[in-house]
């Protein structure tokens, strides 16, 4: 419970309808539908614009369902006695404040860090979760694949949860002790407001590349919108980025956080070297000392130098940070690999985007010089991002001997017309070596049924992934599952 003038207290400016005093929220909600009557108190409702839902239009059944305090962006007609109105320019990111003081602040009582990008923000969030917890450290850690506190699990639905649940785990990250919480920052977090409200001890950037333009619309918009995170950093805040890539700088040229960077190929902060790149791992130099990584891979290489940048910045000890980096595994279904007895090797990956699968299949490439067979198998998202599909064909075919589209996670489309459309990046040389499977089942079937001894397997796109969603309907579905199965038949 929370008196309403405290929770006020967060928003710059307001205007308001009803009288206040001496309101107590029981609790915040941006669904109509889960609002609740609670002793002692009534719920306060935020309506959202979404980009398919106007959260306004479901005042009225708030109000009914018993909210006492409304949020909204535009007064309703009907005003009702007993409720609070209160109208704000923005009433996502009021959400986010709200939220944030409804759970006391739970981000001021612990070192946050986020982490956007495009690729390798679940791999750094895990790794760094496990370094800190190996450590010796209470760790939370919010991302993709699961939300941790300290080793309990709690299952995940988005990258960044909504404003009133990420506020929530954090408060049950500082009741049970956690110091630090790593978590993804997504774009659409950014955009909608759900990091609004939150103290970030620092914000790391990996890579910027073609993905959401369902979302944003344009890459100058997604750039903007990762770029805000760093905007947003206060000066107490340090701002770690990627110097290779090249949006890296453009990330950080506002933030009022300190900058550090990471780098493999110029002068940086964390300056990297890799010495030797195998299936085993990777042997690398950094800032001058030399350490063997479980990981392999330059995309892992960057991720890796993230890792390290950050627990320098946190003030952790060098030589205890490079000891317990050199034990850490991978994250699952990030460059996952399973061998078969016929010195077959398959490699599951999350690799959804044409940058994440071109990293994943020239690390193939450069590991095995490029003398082993390459299959790819691979799809793409339903009622997602539709301009990379043909490029993420094309992807596969320049780095792959064979490739078989399949189906991803079709959600509502037809998989067929996924699979048309991915087609078309096909080149037409490459044609014969192309096959459409549109049965995911079948198409790894074929995979490692195609496979020459010695040869490598890439099942991309699903990654961790233990489902298959096709019309809101979500059925059991692993790749590692079913490479397993068809190589041990």
């Amino acid at each position: 419970m929370k008196n309403l003038e405290s929770l006020l207290a967060v928003l710059d400016k307001y205007e308001i309808k009803g009288s206040q005093k001496g309101a107590v929220v029981s609790g915040i909600e941006f669904d109509s539908r889960k609002v609740a009557p609670a002793a002692g108190g009534a719920p306060l409702y935020v309506a959202q614009r979404g980009t398919q839902v106007d959260g306004h239009k479901f005042i009225p059944q708030a109000v009914a369902a018993g909210a006492g305090c409304i949020v909204c962006e535009e007064f309703p007609q009907e005003i009702s006695d007993n409720v609070t109105y209160i109208k704000v320019s923005d009433s996502s990111a009021a959400l986010g404040k709200l939220a944030s003081a409804f759970y006391n602040f739970p981000s001021k009582n612990l070192k946050l860090v986020g982490i956007t990008g495009t690729n390798g923000k679940t791999t750094t969030v895990t790794l760094l979760h496990r370094l800190f917890t190996n450590m010796g450290y209470m760790v939370g850690m919010l991302s993709t694949i699961v939300n941790r506190i300290g080793e309990r699990e709690i299952p995940a639905t988005h990258t960044t949860p909504d404003a009133v649940q990420l506020n929530k785990l954090l408060a049950e990250m500082v009741a049970a002790g956690c110091e630090y919480c790593f978590m993804e920052v997504s774009s659409h977090s950014i955009c909608q407001g759900r990091i609004a409200g939150l103290h970030f001890t620092g914000g790391i950037f990996s890579n910027i590349t073609h993905d959401h333009l369902d979302f944003h619309k344009t890459f100058a918009n997604y750039i903007a919108a990762k770029k805000m995170f760093f905007d947003m950093l206060p000066a107490t805040a340090f701002a770690l980025t990627n110097a290779d890539d090249r949006n890296g700088l453009v990330m950080t040229q506002n933030t009022k956080a300190k900058v550090s960077t990471y780098s493999l190929q110029t002068t940086a902060t964390f300056k990297g070297r890799i010495t030797d790149n195998s299936f085993e791992g990777l042997q690398m130099e950094i800032n001058r000392k030399e350490v063997f990584f479980k990981l392999c891979g330059k995309f892992n290489a960057y991720n890796l130098l993230a890792i390290y940048g950050t627990a320098m910045l946190l003030g952790a000890s060098e030589e205890e940070v490079l000891r317990t980096m050199s034990g850490l595994d991978s994250a699952t279904g990030r460059f996952q690999i399973y061998r078969n007895i016929k010195g077959c090797t398959a490699i599951i990956d999350y690799a959804h985007t044409p940058d994440a699968l071109k990293n994943v299949l020239s690390t193939i490439k450069d590991i095995t010089e490029n003398s082993a067979e390459v299959i790819t198998v691979v799809g793409c998202g339903g009622d997602r991002d539709a301009l990379k599909r043909p490029i993420m064909a094309e992807t596969a075919c320049q780095y792959s001997n064979k490739v078989i589209l399949t189906s991803d996670n079709p959600r509502t489309e037809d998989p067929n017309a996924i699979l048309a459309e991915m087609e078309k990046g096909v080149p037409v040389s490459f044609r014969q070596n192309v096959l459409v499977i549109e049965n995911r089942h079948e198409a790894i079937k074929a995979g490692c049924m195609m496979l020459s001894a010695g040869g490598v397997l890439l099942v991309a796109g699903k990654g961790h992934e233990t489902y298959q969603e096709i019309n809101h309907v979500r059925h059991h579905f692993n790749d590692m599952e079913e490479v397993i199965k068809n190589w041990n038949e």
